[in-house]
């Protein structure tokens, strides 16, 4: 149980880290992957941290809706 939960925290590390290096960029492209990191991390944390993964749907039922708000979100900046 430990490693899983060691190697859940270093994969989002590494997602803080390509965050804090792509913040510098600006544009569609990068707030689109800004998103998407926000995306992973929030899955991560759902799945890895509070075991959403082990309940059957409830991981989806949280991360589909999670990724459809954040691409409206891209969609109405993108849009400005």
């Amino acid at each position: 149980m430990r490693d899983r939960l060691t190697l859940n925290w270093l994969i989002l590390i590494a997602l803080v880290a390509v965050t804090a290096a792509l913040s510098t960029q600006d544009g569609r492209i990068a707030a689109a992957a800004l998103l998407v990191l926000a995306w992973a991390k929030a899955r991560a944390i759902l799945g890895g941290f509070l075991h959403l993964d082990r309940a059957p749907g409830w991981l989806a039922a949280f991360v589909v809706p999670l990724g459809l708000w954040m691409g409206l979100v891209w969609a109405l900046a993108a849009v400005r």
